[in-house]
């Protein structure tokens, strides 16, 4: 069989998959597939069928190779990379963004995984209709008071953000759990005592917080993931 008759096999053995869109654009009002939804289920397929699916990244292209373990033979699908410029995220973060977003492009790619447009789906915008107004006549100039001076205000005092403050600006909640992650692992590996765990927990416990709502079973491995760290230092 060829490669290209399995992977055909295997987007129809995809199509009985039981699987949810667990992604949710809040703002928007949609729902969306995540990598977790489809991969785990294309991962039994592949192995059943014998495909192999590896993703690749170089600076200009991101490549999906699918090979037939059988004969050799390969498939390939790619995409041209692009820029993720979140306001407020650091460089790691912007990088993990991206690749996340090629590897969920380049898998509906290949298996033909089908969802709504968004932009399509979305409602039309109308431009606001004017609305008359007549224009009041001049009120009478009340007559001046003496203006009392006003002691000039206490200018606003700035305040530097902890060097374990985490900052993510994302676009959906499936990419704001990615750069978490990813911030986390990296300000962990900058902690040089148990103290600098606590207080880099305290200091991001809102976003903790926000992480458990939106996956518990992620939140508990970067719980394990501190626990793990707090136990090297002693």
């Amino acid at each position: 069989m060829s490669v290209h008759k399995k992977l055909m096999q295997a987007r129809v053995m995809l199509l009985s998959a039981d699987m949810k869109k667990s992604g949710q654009n809040k703002f928007a009002g949609y729902s969306y597939f995540e990598l977790s939804d489809f991969i785990p289920e294309i991962q039994k397929i592949f192995y059943e069928i014998g495909l192999c699916g590896v993703v690749s990244f170089n600076i200009e292209y991101a490549t999906l190779c699918i090979t037939d373990v059988d004969d050799g033979t390969v498939i390939v699908v790619s995409s041209p990379m692009a820029d993720a410029n979140l306001k407020g995220a650091h460089p790691i973060q912007n990088l993990g963004a991206v690749l996340s977003y090629q590897r969920r492009y380049l898998w509906m790619a290949a298996m033909e995984i089908v969802e709504g447009d968004a932009i399509d789906s979305a409602p039309p915008v109308e431009a606001p209709k004017p609305v008359a107004t007549q224009t009041p006549a001049p009120a009478p100039k009340p007559a001046q008071k003496p203006v009392k001076q006003r002691p000039d205000p206490i200018p606003p005092q700035h305040v530097e953000p902890s060097r374990w403050t985490i900052i993510i600006d994302a676009p959906d909640d499936a990419t704001w759990v990615d750069m978490m992650v990813a911030a986390n692992e990296l300000k962990i590996s900058m902690a040089e005592s148990a103290d600098h765990l606590k207080e880099m927990f305290q200091v991001n416990k809102p976003l903790y917080d926000k992480l458990k709502s939106l996956n518990a079973s992620v939140y508990a491995d970067v719980i394990d993931n501190f626990s793990a760290a707090k136990k090297s230092f002693f």
